[in-house]
């Protein structure tokens, strides 16, 4: 084995260390904490380290049959250390948060060997890899959902799986195709294999059969479905993960497609804007009109994970001049699986102290608590898109691409569209997709404010303030500095967003360093020009009007969404439990006939086939030696009539001048083949 073997430490690391808590659990409870706190700490001292190894690599050749191969750039190292903060602070968290539950040496072994398999996800050189260690990750991550095993989690980690593994089919099916039609899967390889393809609308198939399965895991309309429930019944600790990490391992994906074969494609950026606009609307509506604090924050990440799709879709059309959408894309995911840390730990501590999450039972449940309030409010002002908090960044970098392709619509007189309207209709569909990311913004302000309100500034209930000590030591530092980091993000983007944003573009063949990006530079934006703030001010001032004028009057403590207009209910239930089975009864029939049939007409067809050779080759000299006895040749009378020959019992007569012996017929076989090839060459 060649390369560096620490890239295979980041993943198998945390495996083992879930492996040796479940043990060391069996017998003290204790000593599983320290064994899981020391395994999640040593990852990220590890993933720290890891920053002096860039350009580093590893192939496992033979392994999982195709072999596997790992490789060190910017952007698979920020998402390693990101991987590796998100779960030591989930898992520190923990101990206190599961403090009453059950199976918890089940719930950190598969929480540990997910951490090792999302590792192998953001290290994997080649799609094959990817698939791979994507797999594993969906089925460890099921017991993450399903660890309550109450009704409600049984039925949501029911969605998660079956979707999971009709994603992960698809996507296999997608990449043995596309490995053909390219001849390769090494990620740093795939835009320019698939330039050298002559006629590229062969690789749109398996394409869209990849990108179906990676969408799903990262909650795009329409597989979206799971993650709601996923992410209301999961314990917090485990939420925070869904959220901010496995679903960025599904965009991992859409961006190695995007950026791959599909580099600068308008066609596949259309069907990926489509898909953007629709899921970060539909995301925040649902959100808004959400009273549980848990599934609202589930509903805002798919409103989320639209935003960032709309930058990755920026990158299809603005070409060689996609510096803007890359940077934002980068920005936008680390902010938000930071952003989501911080405010589903919140909803943890407000589980745990009132085991509860519905918007009415928890109503006033942060008065009196500052820490808590600093906490929320980073991650709340984060997810708003405030300026100087890190969620800004990201968020107007999108919105000044968008703005850049509309401008250069209208000067160039062309866009990246012209194969499907006209310059002044793609000028207006660009337009519609500005208002549309505005108005979702602004629907992320008012639903922010609606818990805030409902947390702090609502009369709390009974009880909920007899607890003083509401949260650990631990938990209260985990809070802190999570929180922490939002702010500092946001105030230093020169410092730390664009240097993060540089070293991750490569990945995505933006700016100089890409190797088909083909651009000389990149832009300089002045984060906190009136221009760049006119954006901010706009989602955040009309999402407050929004909550003033509709959420606090009518959406504030009632769910008013039609329960009619459940996708999963109307959509996927009835696919997976009646049109599948359905199909798979069919298909199995069909087989059955097949089969049968088979097993009938071979027997026939291979007596035919015997006969026909034995007319062939013996048949010459028996109707020779049947005319010199003046008798006619025919079948004998127990071979099947095929219309070719009148029966008639003549069997004795050749039985009298025909010695059945295996000499005789070696020596008709022969002499007919002679008869038969002499035939052949004369004619």
């Amino acid at each position: 084995m060649t390369g560096n073997p620490l890239l295979l430490s980041l993943i198998l690391w945390p495996m083992a260390g879930g492996v040796l808590s479940f043990i060391v659990g069996r017998y003290s409870k204790r000593l599983r904490d320290a064994a899981v706190g020391t395994a999640v700490l040593a990852e990220l001292a590890l993933a720290v380290y890891c920053c002096g190894l860039p350009g580093a690599n590893l192939p496992l050749e033979g392994v999982c049959g195709l072999g596997l191969s790992l490789t060190l750039d910017g952007f698979r190292l920020t998402y390693a250390v990101i991987i590796a903060f998100m779960w030591a602070a989930t898992t520190l968290f923990s101990p206190e948060y599961l403090e009453h539950h059950h199976n918890r040496n089940r719930y950190y072994l598969f929480v540990l060997l997910t951490e090792g398999a999302i590792m192998g996800v953001f290290l994997s050189a080649d799609l094959y890899t990817t698939f791979v260690f994507f797999e594993m990750m969906s089925l460890f991550s099921y017991i993450m959902v399903v660890q309550d095993e109450t009704a409600a989690a049984l039925r949501a980690a029911q969605t998660y799986l079956a979707i999971a593994i009709i994603g992960g089919l698809v996507t296999l099916s997608g990449l043995l195709l596309l490995n053909h039609q390219l001849g390769t899967l090494v990620i740093a390889e795939l835009p320019g294999a698939a330039k050298a393809v002559k006629g590229r609308s062969v690789l749109y198939l398996p394409g869209l059969l990849v990108f179906a399965g990676f969408a799903a895991k990262a909650a795009i309309f329409p597989a979206h479905v799971w993650l709601p429930t996923a992410h209301t019944v999961a314990p917090a600790p485990s939420s925070a993960l869904l959220s901010g990490l496995l679903t960025k391992s599904g965009l991992f994906g859409i961006l190695a497609l995007s950026a791959g074969p599909f580099l600068h494609d308008a066609r596949w950026g259309l069907m990926l804007l489509v898909l953007a606009l629709i899921t970060m609307a539909l995301g925040a509506v649902l959100a808004v009109f959400s009273v549980n604090i848990k599934r609202t924050l589930a509903c805002s990440s798919m409103s989320q994970l639209g935003f960032i799709l709309t930058g990755v879709a920026m990158q299809c059309f603005l070409g060689i001049n996609n510096d803007l959408a890359v940077r934002g894309t980068i920005l936008y995911m680390a902010g938000h699986s930071l952003i989501k840390l911080v405010l589903f730990l919140s909803a943890g501590v407000v589980h745990m102290n009132t085991h509860k999450l519905d918007l009415n039972d928890i109503r006033g449940f942060g008065r009196g608590k500052p820490l808590f309030l600093f906490a929320f409010l980073m991650g709340g002002l984060g997810l708003m898109g405030m300026p100087l908090w890190n969620g800004y960044l990201g968020k107007t970098l999108i919105h000044e691409a968008i703005v850049e392709h509309i401008h250069h619509i209208g000067h160039a007189g062309v866009g990246a569209l012209g194969f499907l309207m006209e310059p002044a209709s793609e000028t207006l569909f660009f337009q519609f997709a500005e208002w549309t990311f505005l108005l979702s913004g602004a629907l992320t302000t008012a639903y922010v404010i609606k818990l805030f309100v409902v947390l702090f500034v609502e009369s709390p209930l009974p009880g909920l303030h007899e607890k003083k000590c509401y949260i650990s030591p631990l938990n209260a530092a985990v809070l802190l500095v999570s929180g922490a980091l939002l702010p500092l993000l946001g105030c230093l983007p020169y410092h730390l967003g664009d240097p993060i944003a540089f070293l991750c573009a490569p990945f995505m063949n933006g700016l100089a360093g890409g190797p088909l990006s083909g651009t000389a530079g990149h832009h300089a934006v002045s984060y906190f020009s009136l221009e760049s703030l006119k954006g901010a001010a706009i989602s955040i001032g009309v999402g407050a009007a929004v909550y003033f004028l509709l959420v606090r009057r009518m959406l504030m403590f009632t769910d008013r969404w039609p329960e009619r207009l459940n996708i999963e209910e109307l959509l996927f239930r009835p696919i997976i439990t009646r049109v599948l089975p359905s199909a798979g009864k069919f298909f199995a029939k069909g087989v059955d006939w097949t089969a049968d049939t088979v097993f009938h007409v071979l027997p026939f067809l291979g007596a035919l086939t015997a006969r026909v050779i034995d007319l062939i080759c013996a048949g010459p000299v028996t109707l020779m030696l049947s005319r010199a006895a003046r008798i006619r040749f025919i079948l004998p009378p127990e071979a099947p009539d095929f219309g070719l020959y009148q029966k008639e019992d003549t069997a004795p007569a050749l039985r009298t001048l025909l010695p059945s012996t295996l000499a005789y017929s070696l020596a008709a076989f022969a002499l007919g083949l002679l008869f038969l090839l002499t035939w052949l060459v004369h004619f």
